[in-house]
């Protein structure tokens, strides 16, 4: 018998600053949380959308524009409030609550750089599910008026600042944390690979601990990266849209198809997540990312408060899509959700059980570190096909917006009738005016950025696949030449 050859694997190559570094770092962290305040300002329930006074740069004045935007009475302290913070504060204990009371799967991740696997409980479907349960049953009672939706109208701009709050709060609570970590605890703690370069500022944002866990008194161990990934923020972004659906009813006294369509498409989206939360376990959030302000920021405030924005936005400018219409955006959304989770699920089956019959045929290349990378099936066609289709999804997302813009006019303004005025519960007039198509960078914001997004994480993972994979990693770039649109890109 020939004697075995032990080959080596390939020499991980070192890692480096990403996102620009503590410059891009510091835009991020203290940039993202203004542009979300920007947004909710710019488009607003008093003046327009945008404000009038930015439609006119010359005859700026920041006094007009203040009223106009509605900036708090009490200047920056009006920004926060204790009654919306508390509100947040128990939307969090109640997660948590779920997450320990409720029914579980409970399985292990993928294998750590020590050799060790994470235990993971997962119930999100049955916690979220259940909060849905309940929200319906107060709209069914009470209807739009139901306080939790007046609510969430009434001190949106305070709730933002909570949770901005927050994921502060939790990015500082595991930055400190993460300096306990030790080598070889029996907790299968570790640090990130990129997140201990001795930047305070970088260490912060990207984050240092991989996977930081926390012993909550009642409640037990939670992950809080996983904890945060799909709970909170997901179910938050759900809540939002339907208070946005019941404002426009209080507006109007009707809800149209496009907030209807966008609302429904985006849970759709945000459950189908929920049903398949053990696939999260292989994404690069939790198998190479720390966690820090990118991703606590992420979860808990860009997710919800920036992708609920076009159904802000129609909850004061209805549009109708008609039966053309509504189809063409069903088409879009079936299409990019075939894609997405075809390509997904292939993925996720062929990791788990290579020799089941759905994937049992599919080529693949054999790298020295063991792992297999398909050069058929999706995995052929595109290196990231999976994110051509959640592009497509968010299409959808914006189109239903139309050429966005409004102007409020107060109660009484002649309005010409060609313009298409609605009328307000409170008599005030909103029309599209000179503001027609000026509100498009905030309402079709979605698709711009979520195509630089996937572009972006597709570099990274590229790169992180390098590191990993070396010569082989090069070997299947030969194969599967595109990234993430075939033929294009």
């Amino acid at each position: 018998m020939a004697p075995k050859v032990k080959v080596a694997a390939a020499t991980p190559a070192a890692h480096g600053y990403e996102f620009g570094g503590p410059l891009g770092a510091a835009g991020i962290s203290f940039g993202l949380p203004l542009l979300c305040y920007i947004f909710t300002f710019a488009c607003n329930d008093i003046s327009g959308c945008p404000a009038p006074s930015l439609l006119s740069p010359k005859t700026l004045s920041i006094e007009q524009l203040k009223r106009e935007v509605g900036w708090p009475t009490d200047g920056i302290y009006g920004l926060a409030s204790w009654r919306a913070s508390a509100a947040m504060a128990a939307y969090y204990i109640f997660n948590l609550i779920l997450y320990r009371v409720l029914p579980a799967i409970e399985t292990k991740g993928t294998v750590l750089a020590s050799g060790g696997r994470l235990d993971y409980r997962f119930n999100t479907f049955y916690s979220n599910t259940l909060t849905l349960c309940l929200l319906a049953a107060g709209t069914i009672a009470q209807g739009a008026e139901f306080p939790v939706w007046v609510f969430i109208s009434e001190n949106y701009l305070q709730l933002l600042t909570a949770s901005i709050l927050i994921s502060y709060g939790i990015a500082t609570f595991v930055y400190v944390r993460s300096f306990s970590v030790k080598a070889g605890n029996k907790q299968n703690r570790e640090l990130a690979a990129g997140g201990h370069t001795g930047n305070l500022l970088y260490d912060w944002f990207i984050g240092r601990e991989l996977n930081p866990r926390v012993t909550i008194p009642f409640i037990g161990e939670v992950d809080i990266k996983e904890w945060c990934e799909l709970r909170p923020g997901m179910m938050g972004w759900i809540i939002l849209n339907s208070a946005w659906c019941a404002q426009q009813y209080r507006n109007y006294g009707y809800i149209t198809d496009s907030i209807i369509c966008i609302t429904v498409v985006q849970a759709l989206y945000i459950v189908d997540s929920w049903w398949f939360e053990p696939a999260i376990l292989t994404t690069m959030d939790i198998t190479t990312d720390g966690f820090g302000m990118m991703l606590a920021f992420g979860d808990l405030v860009w997710v919800p408060f920036v992708y609920s924005q076009q159904t802000r936005y129609l909850s004061l400018h209805p549009q109708s899509l008609g039966p053309f219409g509504l189809a063409a955006m069903l088409a879009l959304i079936g299409l990019g959700f075939f894609i997405f989770r075809s390509a997904n699920s292939q993925k996720n089956t062929f990791r788990t059980n290579p020799n089941d019959p759905s994937v049992a045929h599919l080529k693949f290349i054999q790298t020295r570190t063991g792992s297999k990378l398909l050069t058929t099936g999706w995995w052929g066609i595109a290196r990231h096909i999976n994110y051509l289709g959640d592009w497509i999804q968010s299409w959808p997302y914006c189109l239903p917006t139309g050429i966005a813009g409004y102007q409020i006019m107060a109660a009484g303004s002649l309005v010409e009738d060609s313009v298409g005025a609605f009328v307000l519960a409170d008599g005030r007039q909103v029309i599209q005016g000179s503001a027609k198509g000026w509100a498009m960078p905030i309402t079709y914001f979605y698709v711009v950025y979520f195509a630089v997004l996937l572009i972006h994480r597709e570099r990274r993972d590229d790169e992180k696949c390098h590191r990993k994979y070396g010569d082989d990693w090069e070997k299947y770039k030969k194969v599967v030449r595109w990234r993430i649109v075939p033929g294009i890109y």
